[in-house]
C-alpha cells in the first residue's frame, strides 16, 4: 500500500499526469479513496513553489543553450496559446478556470508557466492554481469513485 501511495504521489507531481492520474491510480489500488485525493492534491500543489523557483533561477541560466531553449520556446508557446486568452482577459479567474479544467495539458504546469509569462502576481497566482487544481482532483475523485462503486 506504500508503493502505491508514493506512486500516486509521484504520478500527482509528474508533468505527464498530475492528480489527474494520481488519484485514479492510487483508488484502482485500493487506497482508501479520501487518502488518496488527500495526498495526490497535496503534492500536485507542491509543483507550484518548485516550478517558480524554476522558472525564476534555473531557468534564466539554462536559456543560455540552445536545445533548452528551443526546448523552452515551445512549452512556452503552448501554455500561452492554451492559457493566453482566458488569463491574458481574465487574469485570476481565468487561471483558475484554466487550471480546473481535468483535460491533459491545462494542470499547474501550463498554468504557473502561464501566470508567469503574463507576470501575475505570484500570491494570486499560486491561490488559482490552488483552488483550479482542487476543482480538478474533485472531479476527477468523484467520476473515479463513482466508475469504482459502479464497478463493484
Amino acid at each position: 500500500m506504500v508503493y502505491d501511495i508514493l506512486s500516486a504521489m509521484l504520478w500527482s507531481i509528474s508533468p505527464f499526469g498530475e492528480a489527474k492520474v494520481g488519484i485514479p491510480y492510487a483508488i484502482y489500488n485500493d487506497v482508501n479513496y479520501y487518502l488518496a485525493f488527500t495526498l495526490c492534491f497535496a503534492a500536485n500543489v507542491m509543483v507550484f513553489p518548485v516550478m517558480q523557483f524554476f522558472l525564476n533561477y534555473i531557468n534564466r541560466y539554462l536559456l543560455r543553450w540552445r536545445f533548452y531553449k528551443r526546448s523552452a520556446i515551445f512549452v512556452a508557446r503552448r501554455a500561452k496559446i492554451g492559457a493566453g486568452g482566458n488569463v491574458k482577459k481574465y487574469g485570476f479567474w481565468g487561471l483558475l478556470v484554466f487550471v480546473m479544467m481535468p483535460i491533459p495539458g491545462t494542470g499547474v504546469y501550463a498554468g504557473t508557466i502561464a501566470a508567469w509569462l503574463f507576470g501575475l502576481e505570484r500570491k494570486r497566482a499560486f491561490i488559482a492554481n490552488t483552488v483550479g487544481i482542487y476543482f480538478s482532483c474533485v472531479i476527477v475523485w468523484t467520476i473515479t469513485v463513482l466508475s469504482v462503486e459502479g464497478i463493484n
